[in-house]
């Protein structure tokens, strides 16, 4: 399945209206939002079998959102028209050649008679109905505030995501506002850190073919790309969709209360000078945003002379990003010292990263062996997991494979790889929605850790005399704090924060102004945690489930 290729809504101007007003029938709220109970009243006039019915939601809800919108509306009954027609509901069928203009519209019992009832019906009774099934809804009370008894209604909460900005704010933001968890961890998140389109980030040395890896995918060049054998990407470049073709300076988009870069201001105007977002109208980057970065080199000039943290910056990208590659080059299999700081500063992020060999035909089989096996030995000793990371092997740019140098058994290799590697980029939006729970859970649980060492500091500082001398101790054993935090409350020490970063901030604060531990505020997460999350997940998952 191409990259390039989306669920395919297309249909003719007369099937869009009447599916415009079967859509604003069956959408019982008015919000343009289908919800899932909704489909299954509406859906059930095609007899269709639940199995079925099951597939047809999936793919409409691609990107698990919980509701269908009018384009995914269309594309749910063009699916349930091809089963009537005999076809078996699977992901191939959007790619298959079907005449989707001219498809039949699909057969719904009983919707004409109720479609003529409608017309005849005062608009003020439907209204009265909608309201009151909405209040006396069993699940409009999922979300409660320990401070309050006020209950967040379902109508209000149209999408798991939706529902994670509202437990955010509610019971989230309150703990890390508290203990200071922005100043130490990660900036505090706004709703532009939710909505954001799924990320997929390159690193690599120089001229490993980042740029044309993103060049590639996009089958076109996008304003500021600039390829060479020297290092040419001096900046970070945020390559995503925009109604025209132009290039945004740093400064400018991290101060957009829509974009997701805000956090991006902690590392100052020498960083946000040398970053840049570059916008253009195209069908992959409306589910993609792609985040080209600087070429990585060796030798202590290169550190000393970047104006700002490149690694903490790669680091905070990681945190955002869905996906990572690593790129090498088969004659650049050396990993410098930066590099190494780079790789070391994704910890925690290992699921996301994925190793790309690339300019695999500029060597034959035999050399290509020899090489795959030292990049293997050389990512074994930085990445220091036991496991074997996944390593996909082409050459991702716009010419033919070659077949003479990377002879037929290359050639077929390569494409494999890359038929690989393109459907773990195509699968990102998909699993998008499961990637923010992932990350918003795993922040919670970063979150009530840094609560618990904040708040044990404090309780370690005396009362009158001495509070210099001991923070001072405190701060030169940190490593021996943390294990009694470990100990007390029973957390795995995988989960702690890097101890260095940790110290290096705690040095510009009084550890005695911090707060004391609120528990009730650690049970609100926890029960967020354990409750309303899956609670959440419940109520928005497939309704044939």
């Amino acid at each position: 399945m191409d990259i390039h290729s989306a669920p395919i809504s297309l249909c003719s101007k007369e099937h869009q209206e009447i599916y415009q007003g079967w859509f604003s029938f069956a959408d019982s709220d008015g919000d343009g939002r289908l919800s899932g109970a909704d489909a299954t009243k509406f859906f059930a006039m095609s007899n269709l079998p639940r199995q079925d019915l099951k597939q047809v939601w999936a793919l409409a809800d691609s990107k698990r959102q919980g509701f269908l919108g009018f384009k995914e509306f269309i594309t749910s009954m063009q699916l349930v028209s091809l089963a009537q027609a005999g076809h078996t509901i699977t992901s191939d069928i959007l790619n298959a050649e079907v005449d989707f203009e001219h498809l039949q519209l699909p057969a719904m019992e009983g919707l004409d008679v109720l479609l003529a009832k409608r017309k005849h019906t005062p608009k003020s009774e439907p209204e009265q109905n909608g309201s009151s099934q909405v209040q006396s809804s069993p699940s409009a009370g999922w979300f409660t505030s320990t401070k309050s008894a006020k209950k967040v209604s379902l109508a209000s909460v149209t999408s798991i995501v939706d529902g994670l900005k509202r437990l955010y704010v509610q019971k989230l933001k309150p703990l890390e506002v508290t203990y200071r968890f922005n100043d130490f961890v990660s900036p505090l998140l706004a709703n532009s850190d939710f909505d954001a389109k799924p990320m997929v980030m390159l690193l690599g040395q120089y001229s490993t073919g980042k740029t044309t890896f993103i060049k590639h995918l996009l089958r076109t060049s996008y304003p500021g790309a600039h390829i060479g054998p020297e290092p040419t990407t001096d900046r970070f470049v945020v390559v995503m969709n925009g109604t025209d073709e132009r290039s945004v300076p740093g400064n400018t988009i991290a101060v957009q209360a829509d974009m997701p870069y805000s956090g991006l201001t902690t590392f100052g105007t020498a960083f946000l000078s040398k970053f840049e977002c570059s916008q253009m109208p195209h069908p992959l980057l409306e589910h993609i945003t792609f985040v080209d970065t600087p070429g990585v080199l060796s030798g202590e000039k290169q550190r000393t002379q970047r104006s700002y943290d490149f690694t903490g910056v790669t680091s905070w990208f990681a945190a955002k990003c869905d996906l990572i590659l690593l790129l090498f080059d088969p004659h650049k299999l050396d990993i410098s010292d930066e590099f190494k700081r780079v790789i070391a500063s994704l910890r925690g992020h290992d699921d996301k990263i994925r190793v790309v060999l690339n300019k695999a035909d500029q060597v034959d089989t035999q050399q290509l062996m020899r090489v795959y096996g030292a990049l293997m030995w050389s990512l074994g000793k930085v990445l220091n997991t036991p496991e074997v990371s996944r390593v996909y092997i082409g050459s991702f740019n716009d010419k033919p494979i070659n077949d003479t140098a990377a002879g037929p058994i290359g050639k077929e290799l390569f494409e494999k790889e890359q038929d690989d590697l393109l459907t773990d980029l195509k699968d990102i939006p998909k699993k998008a929605c499961d990637r923010r729970i992932n990350e918003f859970v795993k922040r919670a649980r970063a979150a009530k850790i840094h609560a618990y060492i904040i708040s044990h500091l404090k309780r370690e500082m005396p009362a009158m005399m001495g509070k210099a001398k001991t923070q001072q101790k405190l701060i030169d054993n940190l490593a021996d704090e943390f294990a009694k935090v470990q100990r007390e409350h029973h957390l795995p020490a995988g989960d702690f924060p890097n101890i260095e970063h940790f110290r290096d901030v705690l040095s510009g604060y009084s550890i005695d102004k911090f707060e004391k531990l609120k528990p009730k505020m650690i049970q609100t997460v926890d029960d967020m945690l354990g409750y309303d999350i899956p609670e959440l997940l419940k109520n928005f998952r497939n309704p044939y489930d």
